[in-house]
């Protein structure tokens, strides 16, 4: 099992502000909006640097998609900011109608997602949200795993040409991919190689995932972990080549079973090879107001419950 380490831990949102305030530097046209949020959203840097291309609009989340829209249409790269719940269900209508539908290049970034927002409770966690947002044709949906790849993927967006899905969070999380990581859109990233098992995970769950392989191979079992960090779109060969060694599968996610990623691992393997599957993920339930660790560990989103996972499904093949 390949050891990872980490020095520090750091909330990813951190990442999207460092790498807001960066795309501000390479790019003239690349502007911020936020919904009332901007300390939340670690945005303070990029209006404290280029007030003239960041716009308050308040509690007003529809208005500044529509906004964001219109000034993709007028050549700029717009990123707007606001709470993963007020990013989606609250804009859905104005997301389909004026940027995935006509393709605008208009970057939606949503922190405080999943439930590690904690406290807050079910009002402002979302878990439905990739869901939405990978169902909207056109749409690219990223979700980064710790605070060195929110801020590479907030840089690769700024090239990609087209609607995309920026999500993060809160908490502080392990920050332990490099610094220096080139973030390939599209591209899954292979972090252990194994023959037993796989297990695919995305955010805040792949640190975990990394954690359950090691458990595993104390046990004797060799898991092949990969960071899937873009669900849409799917890295379809990278999944395919590994369950053509392990013949089974895990999937990870801080996000409800029906419409994530699992669903997106499943619809796959049924197409292809059907393979034996276990989704570590949320159930058809709201969440709650608690710590984050109390949050995880009643909703089944811990690493023991990636390692009961991966014994169940290797049963099954």
């Amino acid at each position: 099992m390949k050891k990872y380490t980490y020095t520090e831990q750091k909330d990813t949102r951190s990442g999207f502000g460092e790498g807001l305030l960066e795309a501000g530097k390479r790019n003239p046209n690349a502007v911020a909006l936020c919904a009332d949020l901007i300390g939340s959203l670690k945005m303070d840097d990029f209006k404290a640097a280029f007030p003239e291309r960041f716009f308050q609009v308040g509690i007003a989340e529809a208005n500044m998609i529509g906004m964001a829209a219109g000034l993709a249409t007028a050549g700029k790269i717009p990123f707007t900011g606001t709470f993963a719940n007020f990013s989606t269900a609250r804009v859905l209508d104005q997301i389909r109608q004026s940027v995935a539908y006509s393709k605008k290049n208009v970057k939606i970034c949503a922190s405080h997602a999943g439930l590690t927002l904690g406290e807050d409770g079910a009002t402002h966690q979302t878990m439905e949200d990739i869901s939405m947002m990978k169902n909207l044709p056109n749409m690219v949906v990223i979700n980064p795993c710790d605070f060195n790849q929110t801020k590479a993927a907030t840089l690769a967006i700024l090239e990609y040409e087209g609607p995309v899905y920026l999500r993060f969070g809160r908490p502080k999380v392990p920050n332990f991919t490099p610094a220096d990581q080139k973030f390939e859109i599209g591209k899954a990233l292979l972090l252990n190689e194994g023959k037993d098992v796989t297990i695919v995970a995305t955010g805040h769950m792949v640190w975990k995932a990394l954690e359950a392989g090691q458990k595993l191979f104390e046990m004797g079992i060799e898991a092949e972990i990969i960071n899937i960090h873009t669900i849409k779109p799917l890295d379809v060969q990278a999944v395919l080549q590994s369950v053509s060694k392990t013949a089974c599968v895990v999937t990870c996610e801080e996000h409800l079973r029906n419409g994530g990623l699992g669903d997106s691992i499943a619809q796959l393997l049924a197409l292809n090879v059907p393979t034996p599957i276990e989704m570590v993920a949320v159930d058809d339930q709201f969440g709650e107001s608690g710590t984050p660790e109390q949050l995880m560990e009643k909703y089944g989103l811990e690493t023991i419950d990636i390692v009961n996972a991966a014994l169940k499904v290797i049963k099954r093949k």
